[in-house]
């Protein structure tokens, strides 16, 4: 347990920061010019090993499932990054989503975190998405009715319409089936059965149903590539990370799959990385990218602080 945490803090570090310096790079350039490391500058002129929102907005949830603190200590939390430079990379906030923006405006006006998150059918990019992962630790052994309300008060705080909230209750399940050990197509079916049969029971409407088809019903692994998107929209970043994830042996094949799709390479890095980074543990991430990470210390001592919580 205690390398799957690790894993996974590492491998959405690690993931976020190889896909930064492409950010929004189109795919066609990319297959000439893969993502094979760690690069500088690029689209953010940041230093190699630079990660973003998607890591820094995670760690702040993970501390705070640490201290065991509500709701709107976490909101604070993410507003203290976006104002105070909170678990940045290196002291500054380069990169930031509209939906996101506009929420920690709202929490910093006063309005609390159950209203802070957009609510229309636009405000579904991946923002909250980006740093559900390790809620899974904390929810690992909890009910599906629990899992699913913490989940949708999680993703609500940025956002809060009912689409971001399946993307991120059916990320949690599956990565909590593979926390359980499962291999990770067996994770997958059971991920798929169990979202499926819950959204059904909570009647979740079924227009919103049919949009996550292919993560519900379908072999996502194998589809084309061109049949996968990696845009900043939700469903497109989930759907193309699972994607990397399986259709890949190993962690490092994984991101690289995820960054080289490009668009939202950095988001889609990180989930893909937070998610094989818990399956096949830190020891499989390569030792040159680690180097090359920024405040990787501090970031082994948050995983272990974590795992001393929660492993």
């Amino acid at each position: 347990m205690k390398t799957k945490a690790k894993g996974l803090l590492l491998g959405i570090a690690i993931g976020d920061a190889l896909g930064v310096p492409v950010e929004f790079v189109n795919r066609k350039y990319l297959q000439s010019n893969p993502v094979t490391g760690m690069r500088a500058f690029g689209t953010h002129h940041q230093p190699a090993g630079t990660w973003s929102d998607d890591s820094s907005l995670s760690f702040c949830l993970v501390e705070n499932l640490i201290e065991n603190s509500d709701y709107q200590t976490l909101a604070d939390k993410f507003v203290a990054w976006y104002t105070q430079g909170l678990w940045t990379a290196r002291g500054n906030v380069f990169d930031i989503g509209l939906a996101t923006r506009d929420s920690l405006l709202r929490l910093q006006n006063g309005v609390p975190c159950e209203n802070s998150g957009g609510k229309d059918s636009l405000s579904n990019g991946n923002g909250s998405l980006m740093r559900i992962l390790p809620l899974a630790f904390h929810l690992k052994d909890k009910g599906i009715e629990e899992r699913f309300d913490c989940v949708k008060a999680v993703s609500s705080i940025t956002h809060a319409h009912i689409r971001s909230v399946i993307a991120c209750f059916f990320a949690i399940d599956f990565s909590i089936n593979l926390l359980r050990g499962l291999e990770k197509f067996h994770a997958f079916y059971e991920t798929q059965n169990c979202v499926r049969d819950y959204l059904n029971c909570i009647q979740i409407p079924k227009g919103e149903q049919e949009l996550f088809v292919r993560l519900l019903y379908d072999k996502i692994w194998e589809l084309d590539e061109n049949d996968i998107y990696s845009s900043g929209y939700v469903i497109h970043t989930l759907e193309a990370s699972v994607w990397a994830f399986l259709r890949t042996d190993s962690f490092e094949n994984a991101v690289l799959e995820a960054v080289n799709l490009g668009d939202d390479s950095d988001t889609t890095g990180a989930v893909t990385g937070g998610i094989a980074g818990l399956y096949y543990g830190h020891q499989s991430i390569p030792p040159e990218w680690l180097d090359t990470l920024a405040r990787v210390n501090d970031i082994q001592q948050l995983a272990k602080r974590f795992c001393d919580s929660f492993c």
